[in-house]
């Protein structure tokens, strides 16, 4: 897959989001398995912490998970995320971009989100793929990847 099909999704703060985006930034899209949990609130705080870096490389962030929106308002709120969430309920962003997959955990198999990050461009083409992400330092390896377009 190297081009996202255009799509519009519902987000935090009442918005529907359109990918690609229709002001003409570039899209940060991670995947995170679940609201509130210690990893994905790492994560999600990273990516806040390197916020206003983002918005100068004109790169705008939204995290996905298939969790609901009142979750994702209520982790946003708790964590000052100044960037929306995407609510996929159903996973059709996650099977779209494939990374809803079998895990495996304490040897127990079970299907679930892959952590995942997706730089896209304006005109909709994926410029970047991180797979199987480790929290630690990512958002930042991101933001020098979005800087450097």
């Amino acid at each position: 897959m190297n081009k996202v099909q255009p799509t519009t999704c519902i987000a935090t703060s009442d918005l529907e989001i359109s990918i690609p985006d229709t002001q003409g930034r570039n899209i940060v899209l991670y995947f995170y398995p679940k609201d509130a949990t210690p990893g994905c609130t790492t994560e999600g705080q990273d990516f806040r912490n390197n916020h206003q870096a983002f918005v100068d490389a004109n790169t705008v962030i939204y995290g996905v998970s298939k969790d609901d929106l009142i979750k994702h308002e209520k982790f946003k709120a708790k964590q000052k995320f100044p960037f929306e969430l995407i609510a996929d309920v159903d996973g059709t962003l996650c099977e779209f971009f494939n990374v809803w997959q079998l895990k495996k955990f304490m040897g127990r198999e079970y299907m679930g989100i892959v952590r995942s990050t997706f730089l896209i461009d304006v005109d909709g083409n994926i410029l970047k793929h991180w797979d199987k992400v480790k929290v630690k330092g990512h958002a930042e390896t991101v933001l020098a990847y979005s800087q450097a377009l």
